[in-house]
Parts: structure tokens; C-alpha cells; sequence
């Protein structure tokens, strides 16, 4: 799969749209359309710098703490797939927060969408991929990723009507199922990396 659209599409799952709709919708509840629109492009400013300056200089961090790859990617995908469990039994955490707070950076955009397992997958990334251009083509594909999921927010209300709770729910199972896959191949390859077996072709 090339590199654009294997990032995209991890990202796009990692950021959980779905999820994503049902905890904005849940937190504007009281605000007028404006309002909410404001706040849905707050939110998706603030994922995109998370994202990116995570992705292009979390391996800072690495160097100063002396963390080697394959034991981020073992903690990173534990996590996540910690977080993939609470997704599909219906049991992801909610924040509790006030009302009269701006709610758009904290919780909503950290840790409640960019969550552990987005920001820990995104630091293995900015770790493995080394090459100038393949960086460029991964951080893209975040960008568009984060783009998607701001057109998610924006479009929240007419995506909840149109599917209503009982589907939100489903979707975002599945989208858990999904995940779960992709923590599991993470672990399996820090584990394949520390032991220093070749991947099969």
C-alpha cells in the first residue's frame, strides 16, 4: 500500500470520527449553529498542531529520555489497544467538564480525540519514517486525515440525524474492531524489530 494512503487511513481510524461526533455533539449540546461551527474549527486546529508537531518532533524526546523504537512501539500499541477495547464494548471514558468552559482544545481535541493512542502512534511514525520526502508525504497524509475528521465535526448534526444513536454506537465499534487490528500488528512489529526478525515478503 503506499505510504500516502497506509498513513491517511491509520490516522483517519486512530481520530475515530465517529466517536468524534458523538462526544462534540454531546459537549455543544446548548450552543446555536454558529457557535458550534466555531467551535468545530477550534477543535480541528488545535488536532492538527497536536498531530503534527507530535509527528515531526516527538523523536526529540526519544533522544533526551533514550527510548528506542521498539519498546515505544510495544507501549504505544498497548495502549491503543487498550483504548480499541473501551470503543467496541461502548465504554470509552467521557470527561467530565463545565459548561461555561471553552471545551474546544481541552477535552474535546486532546485527550478525547487525539488521544494516547493517536499521539503514541504518531511519535512511532515520525521515528520510523526517516527519508525527507516520505516525511512530507506521511505529514500530508495526516494533514488530510485531521481535514476529514474537521468535516466530520462540521457536519456533526446532519450525521447524527441521519444515522441516530444506535447507529453512532455501531460505528464506532467498529471502528474499534478496526483499531484493535492495527494495535496488535504495532506490538507484533516492536516485538519482531527488538528480536531482529526480518518481516516476511
Amino acid at each position: 500500500m503506499p505510504l500516502f494512503l497506509d498513513v491517511f487511513t491509520k490516522v483517519f481510524f486512530l481520530l475515530s470520527p465517529f466517536f468524534s461526533v458523538s462526544m462534540f455533539l454531546l459537549l455543544s449540546g446548548g450552543m446555536d449553529p454558529r457557535a458550534r461551527r466555531r467551535c468545530a474549527i477550534r477543535t480541528s486546529v488545535a488536532i492538527l498542531i497536536i498531530c503534527l508537531v507530535v509527528y515531526f518532533f516527538g523523536n526529540v524526546i526519544f533522544r533526551v529520555l533514550g527510548i528506542t523504537v521498539p519498546a515505544f512501539q510495544v507501549g504505544a500499541g498497548t495502549l491503543l489497544f487498550l483504548t480499541a477495547i473501551q470503543m467496541v464494548s461502548g465504554k470509552r471514558s467521557e470527561i467530565a467538564h463545565n459548561p461555561d468552559e471553552d471545551f474546544a482544545v481541552v477535552p474535546l481535541a486532546i485527550p478525547m480525540i487525539a488521544g494516547p493512542g493517536t499521539i503514541g502512534t504518531l511519535l512511532v511514525y515520525g521515528m520510523e519514517i526517516s527519508n525527507t520526502r516520505q516525511r512530507i508525504e506521511a505529514g500530508s497524509a495526516v494533514v488530510l486525515a485531521v481535514l476529514m475528521i474537521s468535516l466530520f465535526l462540521l457536519l456533526a448534526v446532519p450525521i447524527a440525524k441521519a444515522l441516530g444513536q444506535k447507529g453512532l454506537q455501531m460505528m464506532m465499534r467498529i471502528t474499534g474492531l478496526i483499531l484493535t487490528a492495527l494495535a496488535a500488528q504495532i506490538i507484533f512489529t516492536g516485538v519482531r524489530t527488538f528480536l531482529g526478525i526480518t518481516q516476511p515478503q
